[in-house]
């Protein structure tokens, strides 16, 4: 990603490292935040705690993505987006949020009869849901200093509101409030996030809605929508299922494993998307230097991915021994197939981004329903196993069936084709098979959970960097370039 820029924009490619080096900042500082935070609540609460939030962020994941209604990031590819179409989203974002709360706080009642008929969950529904409005009024503050490529201030809010939200939340824990720890910390740190976001963006609102801005980012917006209800759907549809057919602390498990396995994967896609969709609109316009791009992008992700998911996966025994005992014993299985599935979520999620950044809702849609069909077709083939883990099996096989089919997709709308795309991933995947056999038996023989983390981790991450530095993967001087703000120039 270092090479020369045709178009010889030296100020584009300092703001590209720049903005690639603070979403890496901000993500691995959130989840460091994220994992210390996570790691005392889950030895101070129980199985149960968890599962009645978890059944809550089923209903608040829907809440957010209707509030946001597409816009945030139609705003974020449009390429000139003006004061008007900022305050336009804005007003729209705080009308919506406010309504579909009012709808969510009569619903309660409901919502505890569906799951189990805990009544504990009407009043830590009225109040875990205002997070999703507190977080809305946060969205355009956010997208704009995205759409600028200067994600600082956003990183430095999400690490605040973080630490202040898990601080609340472990004093709750020890306190003895159970559930409503999770809860107070999840609004503690939308309400921090979003006043930082406010005191430091340096934009505020017009007072008024014009219909011209709703309608440039409508098309995009409406698309982002139904593709991101869909994935919503079939993303929680597994907890749904697990919530009202299993037990809430089944679902307390299950949420566990998801949230652990995707600190990796969810990760990566925040830096990815936030880093490379804002370059790649750029360039939408030139199909030459998009590919060009693409290619850069699908190397750089295929070096980070592999290892690092592969390498959870690995650990995951010794990982959940040295944090929690045995106590999540239950979840660690679930937890090593969730890890090698998130490979392919964020493939999958790379070539919906390439979509994105050429405005093609019709291959952003697609991509989206196959994802959703195939999720859903699993659920149907393995729900009557009554078994979690088995369920977990069919995600990780509707996740494969969906990459192949949003590479092909992929490859169509940009013009890149399918053979050049796994080339860009095979050898990272063949130096990290290599890794992770040599990670196994380093590790294999050791009893101490902790020394058998440290040892795998050792040798694999030892082995994967001496590899790429043998095999003299550009990629690798280049990650450090990047994350550096420095470049090295030279011709492509």
């Amino acid at each position: 990603m270092s090479d020369h820029n045709p178009d010889g924009n030296d100020s584009l490619k300092l703001k590209t490292a720049r903005t690639l080096k603070w979403n890496t900042i901000d993500r691995v500082a959130s989840q460091l935040l994220y994992a210390v935070v996570g790691i005392v609540l889950a030895n101070m609460l129980s199985q149960e705690d968890f599962g009645l939030v978890g059944a809550l962020l089923i209903f608040q994941a829907f809440a957010t993505i209707l509030t946001d209604g597409g816009f945030g990031m139609a705003l974020l590819q449009k390429k000139d987006v003006s004061q008007a179409d900022y305050s336009s989203v804005f007003w729209l974002n705080l009308i919506a949020g406010s309504a579909i709360y009012a709808i969510l706080w009569l619903a309660a009642p409901l919502i505890a009869d569906l799951f189990q008929h805990d009544m504990r969950l009407i009043a830590l529904s009225r109040w875990m849901f205002l997070s999703f409005v507190i977080n809305g009024i946060a969205l355009v503050q956010t997208t704009r200093l995205m759409k600028m490529m200067n994600v600082r201030q956003v990183a430095v809010a999400n690490i605040i509101g973080l630490s202040a939200g898990g601080a609340v939340g472990i004093l709750l824990a020890v306190r003895g409030a159970g559930p409503w720890a999770l809860v107070w910390q999840t609004l503690a740190g939308a309400a921090v996030k979003t006043a930082w976001l406010w005191a430091k963006g340096g934009w505020l609102p017009d007072f008024t809605i014009r219909r011209s801005s709703v309608r440039s980012v409508l098309p995009v917006g409406s698309s982002l929508l139904a593709t991101q209800m869909l994935n919503t759907a079939c993303l929680h549809l597994y907890s749904f299922v697990i919530g009202v057919f299993y037990s809430l602390r089944s679902l307390g498990v299950y949420t566990q494993a998801d949230k652990w396995s995707k600190m990796g994967s969810a990760t990566m896609v925040q830096i990815l998307t936030a880093s490379f969709v804002p370059l790649l609109a750029r360039f939408s316009d030139n199909p030459d230097t998009h590919r060009r791009y693409i290619r850069r992008i699908n190397r750089f992700t295929a070096m980070l991915i592999f290892p690092a998911l592969c390498g959870m996966a690995l650990v995951g025994a010794p990982l959940f021994h040295t944090l929690f005992g045995h106590k999540w014993d239950a979840a660690i299985p679930l937890f090593q197939i969730l890890a090698v599935r998130g490979i392919f979520v964020v493939l999958v999620q790379l070539y919906y981004d390439y979509a994105v950044s050429l405005g093609r809702s019709k291959a952003m849609m697609a991509i989206e329903i196959a994802k959703d069909a195939m999720l859903f077709v699993a659920i149907i083939c393995t729900i009557f196993s009554r078994s979690v883990e088995i369920l977990v099996w069919g995600q990780l096989a509707a996740s494969l069936i969906t990459f192949i089919f949003s590479l092909r997709i992929a490859a169509s709308t940009t013009g890149y084709s399918q053979r050049r795309m796994l080339a860009d991933l095979l050898p990272f995947a063949v130096m990290t098979a290599v890794a992770a056999a040599v990670a196994w038996a380093a590790s294999c023989q050791i009893s101490s959970p902790p020394l058998r983390l440290c040892a795998a981790l050792a040798a694999g991450a030892g082995i994967y960097l001496l590899t790429l530095w043998l095999t003299r993967t550009p990629e690798l001087p280049e990650m450090a370039g990047y994350l550096l703000g420095r470049f090295r120039k030279r011709r492509a």
